[in-house]
C-alpha cells in the first residue's frame, strides 16, 4: 500500500510514517520546507515539497497519483492566528480532498478533533479552529468518491503509548498519546469498511485492532 499524509512533518504523521514503513507500507509526506526532508527520510518516508496553502490542485494531485490512502493530518498549529485555521484546518482539508479525487484515491483519513462542528459558537481562536475543523469534516464527509474516516482524538498528548484506546462514536472527553493516535490510524487504513463514519478516540482499556474491528461491525 502506499499513502500520501497531508501534514508530513507533523508530530502524529511522523508516527504514522515510521509504523507504515516498519510493516512495509509505501509511504510519503507532504511538507512545506525542503528542510524538513531529512526528518521524513529517517521515519521512512518520501518527502514531496507541498504547500496545500497556495498549490493548486493539479499539483496535489500529481503528488497523490499512484497512491492507495491519503491521510490528512495537517493543521495550523499553536500559536496560529484565526485566518490560518481557516487557510489550513479547512481549506487545505477541502484542496487534499479535491486532490484525491481527481487522482482517483478512494480512501482518505481525517485526523480531526474532538468537538469539531461547523456551528460551534464563540469569537476565540479556538472557537475558528473547531469550527474549520467541522466544516473541512462535513466537506469531505459529503463526497461520493471517497471512503472517508474522520478521526477526532481527545487532548493530545506525548506519552507512550499504550496501545490500547477507547473508540467509539462519541467518548466524551479525555487525552490519547499521539502513539496511539498514529497505531489507530494505521489500522483504520486497513479497515476500509469504516468509511463514512466520525469516530472519538481517547485512552481506554481495548488494544487498538480490536477496537476498530468493533467500530467496523466485525
Amino acid at each position: 500500500m502506499r499513502t500520501v499524509i497531508a501534514g508530513g512533518h507533523g508530530r502524529i504523521a511522523l508516527r504514522l510514517e515510521r509504523l507504515l514503513a516498519a510493516r512495509g507500507d509505501e509511504v510519503a509526506g507532504l511538507v512545506r520546507h525542503p528542510g524538513q526532508g531529512d526528518d521524513l527520510r529517517a521515519a521512512g518516508a518520501e518527502p514531496l515539497v507541498c504547500d496545500l496553502e497556495s498549490a493548486p490542485v493539479e499539483e496535489v494531485a500529481a503528488h497523490l497519483a499512484g497512491a492507495d490512502a491519503a491521510v490528512f493530518a495537517a493543521g495550523a498549529g499553536p500559536g496560529s492566528g484565526a485566518d490560518r485555521k481557516d487557510t489550513v484546518d479547512r481549506a487545505a482539508a477541502v484542496l487534499f480532498a479535491d486532490a484525491a479525487e481527481r487522482a482517483g484515491v478512494r480512501r482518505f483519513l481525517v485526523v480531526s478533533s474532538m468537538g469539531a462542528d461547523p456551528g460551534h459558537r464563540g469569537d476565540e481562536v479556538f472557537d475558528v479552529y473547531l469550527r474549520a475543523k467541522g466544516a473541512a469534516d462535513a466537506d469531505v464527509l459529503a463526497r461520493a468518491g471517497l471512503d472517508v474516516t474522520v478521526l477526532r482524538p481527545g487532548a493530545l498528548t506525548d506519552d507512550p503509548g499504550t496501545g490500547r484506546v477507547r473508540l467509539e462514536a462519541s467518548t466524551g472527553r479525555g487525552g490519547v498519546s499521539r502513539d496511539d493516535v498514529a497505531a489507530v490510524l494505521a489500522e483504520l487504513l486497513d479497515t476500509p469498511a469504516t468509511a463514512g463514519l466520525t469516530l472519538e478516540l481517547v485512552a481506554g482499556p481495548t488494544p487498538v485492532a480490536v477496537a476498530v474491528k468493533a467500530v467496523a461491525g466485525n
